[in-house]
């Protein structure tokens, strides 16, 4: 069984802005998937319906054996913490330190009380410390967030990510507010944990020759359809001038390294 799948899902905003139009395709564990295509052409809300950040106006989601459309508060608090997502702006609390926003991963597994009350193990602790080690961040372990530059905020994220031990991330547009540089070693660190870890990746990008390096496999969304679902291998220059509606695509911007 894939570890999530979608089934002919549509979603409608006001009813008149049709984001999604019938998207079918699933994802097994352990895939590193991109999703590329133009400004509003669904991609966030594609990505927000798996969490149910966003409810699916028609078809039928299931993640990890559970039909997440039908899940109801209790399940779906334990599905989500088996997503984690990874934002374009960070999402982080600003006047808190990395350490203690790491730890934030673990409160989806915590009571409502112990959660508000900051209680953690030790052991808990101790592998928010590894983890920001990994991401190289232990030198600011103890800042506010708010003194962090923008590619260190994002190292933040995919820690706190990594901290709740999901089985799926869900990046939207993780690079799009970085430097090249920046840039790469996001993108490192995602294909590394991927590799690693076994974590299934789903990841929103803009930058076409970013997704055809770090992917797999690509999908393309074009006014809230699918256009294109295979093989990074098989996406021609024509594809992607399809996906995008144009006839040059100027939106490929290197990543260094």
């Amino acid at each position: 069984m894939a570890l999530l799948s979608f089934q002919n899902v549509s979603k409608t905003y006001n009813n008149v802005t049709k984001a999604l139009q019938d998207v079918t395709f699933s994802i097994e564990e352990g895939e590193f998937v991109s999703i590329i295509g133009p400004s509003g052409a669904g991609k966030s809300t594609l990505l927000r319906c798996i969490n149910r950040l966003v409810d699916a106006s028609q078809g039928t989601i299931f993640f990890d054996g559970h039909n997440v459309t039908l899940s109801k508060k209790k399940e779906l608090r334990e599905l989500r913490t088996k997503t984690a997502m990874i934002f374009q702006h960070y999402n982080l609390v600003d006047r808190l330190s990395v350490v203690e926003n790491v730890l934030h991963g673990r409160l989806g597994q915590k009571s409502t009380i112990s959660g508000a009350a900051g209680h953690y193990t030790e052991e808990e602790k101790k592998e928010a410390f590894r983890i920001i080690q990994e991401m190289g961040l232990e030198e600011q372990a103890y800042k506010r967030c708010d003194e962090l530059s923008g590619g260190q905020k994002q190292r933040v994220g995919i820690a706190r990510a990594i901290m709740q031990h999901p089985k799926l991330i869900l990046c939207d547009e993780p690079i799009a507010s970085l430097d090249p540089k920046s840039s790469k070693v996001i993108m490192d660190h995602l294909k590394s944990i991927n590799q690693t870890k076994n974590i299934t990746c789903l990841v929103n990008l803009h930058q076409v020759d970013v997704a055809i390096k770090y992917s797999e496999r690509i999908i393309g969304v074009t006014a809230g359809k699918i256009v294109y679902d295979g093989p990074t291998s098989g996406l021609t220059k024509d594809m992607i001038h399809e996906i995008y509606q144009s006839s040059e695509h100027d939106l490929i911007t290197d990543v260094q390294g």
